[in-house]
């Protein structure tokens, strides 16, 4: 796999958006940890090998236990490590990157909004939605990930 371009170089308006969205996600009250944790799980789901490990090295960095970060993709299983808010966080984070499959059903909107409220259900969307456009970047440009670089 051989990296291509750097689409924010070429496209420097184009980053100042997106980093602008990601200053909002990490100024408006949702918890890092429950940030990184979706992204995480997003980036998994769309097979961003960059993302993923930096996601992964964000949580460790957050003093997130490994056994926590390991059992990520099968949170449903190792629902015991999740708080209610992180569990909430996960299943909507999965039928939103997944909306050509899901097309978001009511009930999952229903049981995420009974668990985080409107304001953080309405933050929560905007950093899936960032983060699978990220995604999207670090796929199609074959962004090499760090533990590469070592």
């Amino acid at each position: 796999m051989s990296k291509r371009l750097e689409v924010f170089k070429h496209a420097p308006e184009a980053y100042k958006g997106f980093a602008a969205v990601k200053s909002y996600i990490q100024t408006c009250g949702l918890p890092a940890e429950l940030v990184e944790l979706v992204y995480l799980r997003v980036s998994q789901i769309n097979g961003c090998a960059y993302c993923i490990d930096m996601h992964t090295r964000d949580l460790l960095n957050h003093g997130i236990k490994i056994d926590k970060v390991a059992l990520v993709p099968v949170w449903q299983e190792a629902a015991a490590l999740f708080s209610d808010k992180e569990r909430a966080a996960l299943a909507w984070a999965e039928s939103v990157t997944r909306v050509a499959q899901t097309n978001v059903p009511d009930q999952d909107y229903q049981q995420a909004l009974a668990i985080l409220g409107e304001k953080e259900l309405a933050d929560l969307t905007v950093a899936v939605s960032l983060m699978n456009a990220f995604n999207r970047f670090g796929v199609s440009m074959r962004m090499a990930p760090a533990a590469l670089a070592m």
